[in-house]
């Protein structure tokens, strides 16, 4: 056997058993980049809107070190934040001011969820701080089967997570008792990272690792509907690696959007579970609505908009390829993404083109933004928690 082929062939076999025990981005980013290219360089645009900033505060070490994707929720004129090093704040969206700071001294991996009363954060193993939304106060720990990468979902009665083993489980909003348990299939290889459950009335929405997603009745987890979004191709592991990482997102006319890796991207009625649209396209990160249009970042970093019923984009822009994109973010007349130098990007909704740009955190942008209005509050990676005003 040549040593091109025994190079190559110890390459896979390391990349699987990182893959197996949860690897890191950063590995993938190897096998993807080295067959090609560096990330694009930033090319000069006609600024068209400003970005003001209101206030930033800072939230421990941000992400930590390992490929977390901690993000911020908003509840009650309040912004929740976690870093990995255990420090949970609660800031006044208005003006910045902190109204508490919790530091738990635990490692984050999973968070933030924030509704009902609650802020909701989880650890690589497996417990789950419950905090008072006024106080910050513990209200109460539980447990769960193993780690937590996502943010946990709450009604103010139940509370659920989703954890890596592919299992979900429902506890009790009160008192972080266990009270059902679903159990998903999780392939040999999978990347790291799980989407975060998604409640819509009586309904917990989930994605699972094999590439179908699952509705289960809130109150006892038992199985609704199950739809298959995609399917393992190709003769290798890797090739027929897929997963579902990005978070679910509900639009107009009842409609789930699900990004898949190394499948499709669909849109499916959370009613019926039925697949109204899908199209091939595969997606780590996330997907966002907005000006009628459905956006995903695919894995190169283009960033597509679709129409639901049509199979070419209505737009892409790819001048931002592989500088690892974040989530999209459509408000206003903007769709939002951040990049690993830290630098977060205004395309026009209505056709792609670049209208804003601010560098906010060096070590980069990786979790979903969020906004109220022209408000936009962006979570760095090294724990840079900004508000802008976009004018």
């Amino acid at each position: 056997m040549n040593k091109p082929v025994v190079a190559l062939r110890i390459v896979l076999l390391v990349a699987a058993s990182l893959l197996l025990g949860g690897c890191s981005w950063h590995m993938w980013d190897f096998l993807r980049d080295s067959k090609t290219k560096r990330p694009d360089v930033l090319v000069d645009f006609k600024e068209e809107v400003r970005f003001r900033k209101n206030w930033s505060t800072g939230v421990g070490n941000g992400q930590g070190k390992e490929y977390n994707r901690l993000k911020p929720a908003i509840s009650n004129g309040a912004i929740f934040a976690a870093s990995n090093n255990g420090v949970v704040v609660a800031v006044n969206t208005k003006d910045g001011r902190k109204l508490w700071k919790q530091d738990l001294d635990v490692e984050l991996s999973g968070g933030v969820g924030a509704a009902a009363g609650l802020v909701l954060v989880g650890t690589e193993n497996a417990v789950i701080f419950a905090l008072d939304a006024t106080t910050g106060k513990t209200r109460w720990k539980g447990t769960v089967s193993s780690e937590v990468l996502s943010a946990p979902a709450t009604d103010g009665k139940i509370v659920v997570v989703q954890s890596v083993d592919g299992r979900i489980t429902g506890l009790d909003a009160a008192n972080g008792k266990q009270l059902w348990t679903y159990e998903g299939q999780v392939p040999a290889l999978s990347l790291r990272g799980t989407s975060s459950p998604l409640i819509q009335g009586n309904t917990v929405f989930s994605a699972q690792a094999g590439g179908s997603v699952i509705a289960l009745a809130l109150d006892n987890g038992t199985l609704r509907w199950e739809e298959r979004v995609t399917l393992p191709k190709g003769k290798f592991d890797l090739d027929r690696l897929i997963d579902i990482d990005g978070d679910l997102v509900i639009g107009d006319n009842n409609v789930l959007l699900v990004p898949s890796y190394q499948g499709n991207f669909s849109a499916i009625d959370i009613g019926t579970g039925q697949t109204r649209w899908r199209v091939k396209a595969s997606s780590h990160v996330g997907a966002s609505f907005g000006f009628g249009n459905v956006y995903v970042v695919a894995d190169d970093d283009k960033v597509n908009a679709y129409k639901i019923g049509t199979d070419a984009p209505v737009w892409t822009n790819e001048r931002m390829k592989l500088r690892k994109l974040s989530p999209p973010l459509g408000f206003g007349n903007y769709l939002a993404v951040g990049d690993y130098e830290g630098y977060v990007h205004l395309l026009a909704q209505s056709d792609g083109r670049f209208v804003g740009r601010i560098k906010v955190d060096g070590d980069g942008v990786r979790s979903r933004m969020l906004a109220e209005g022209n408000t936009l509050y962006v979570y760095g990676n090294s724990g840079d928690l900004v508000s802008y005003t976009v004018q």
